[in-house]
């Protein structure tokens, strides 16, 4: 619906498996991550009219942005950017309060030359993030796609989801060929994804863009709690 599942998935990973490498996990997170999108992205694509001419170009951007994100984690401690994530999400969620039709309507708007390239850069950033790091990726592709291409909130996670498969793709291209994945283990928590999106996507088609923005506003919440705990604990 709205984003937010690496929220859950990935902490539930580094403990239940804590002798595994970090490296094999965010792999095995990512594989299973890119099934449950891809779904989600499918099953939007038959209800929601998908507008390819700003998605593709945020898809061809967002992957290879994405495998770099990705190459960086194993030079760069993702630690680094624990507090910081807290205070951009609280940010999102300020903003989006603030302006209570924000999303409330689909209108699409063209975009000037300055505009367009603004928005190539903030879905290059929000990939090379995800494969870096990765809380909060969804919400933040929702977040462009409604105040800078005007969309509402249900064609916002409906675009949103087929550019977070590529940044997931992107990912996965590097942890795979390092042979960081484990593929039992991934596949079987995929196909959890896979149910879970089928029906959060069904339910955010069924209760229309008025619901998505309050399951964005919800996930968004419980993102900034999550992260702040998991930054005083890297404090500490």
């Amino acid at each position: 619906m709205a984003g937010g599942g690496g929220l859950i998935q990935l902490p539930a990973l580094l403990t239940a498996y804590p002798a595994e490498a970090p490296a094999t996990l965010l792999g095995t997170n990512k594989l299973a991550g890119i099934l449950g999108t891809t779904t989600a992205a499918v099953r939007y694509a038959r209800a929601v009219r998908i507008d390819w001419r700003t998605v593709l170009p945020a898809i061809a951007i967002a992957l290879p942005c994405s495998l770099l994100g990705a190459s960086l984690a194993s030079v760069l401690s993702p630690a680094t950017f624990r507090v910081l994530v807290p205070m951009i999400l609280a940010a999102v969620l300020i903003y989006v309060l603030a302006r209570r039709d924000l999303g409330a309507n689909h209108a699409p708007r063209p975009l000037s030359p300055g505009q367009r390239a603004a928005a190539f850069a903030g879905v290059a950033a929000i990939a090379a993030y995800d494969g870096f790091f990765g809380p909060g990726t969804g919400n933040f592709l929702m977040l462009l796609f409604v105040r800078v291409y005007g969309f509402d909130f249900l064609n916002a996670a409906a675009s949103a989801r087929w550019v977070n498969v590529a940044t997931n793709a992107g990912a996965l291209l590097y942890f795979g060929s390092h042979r960081r994945i484990a593929w039992g283990l991934a596949l079987a928590i995929g196909g959890c994804n896979v149910l879970g999106s089928v029906l959060g996507a069904h339910t955010a088609l069924r209760h229309g863009s008025r619901f998505v923005r309050i399951a964005f506003v919800m996930v968004v919440g419980a993102l900034i709690a999550k992260t702040a705990w998991d930054a005083g604990l890297a404090i500490r």
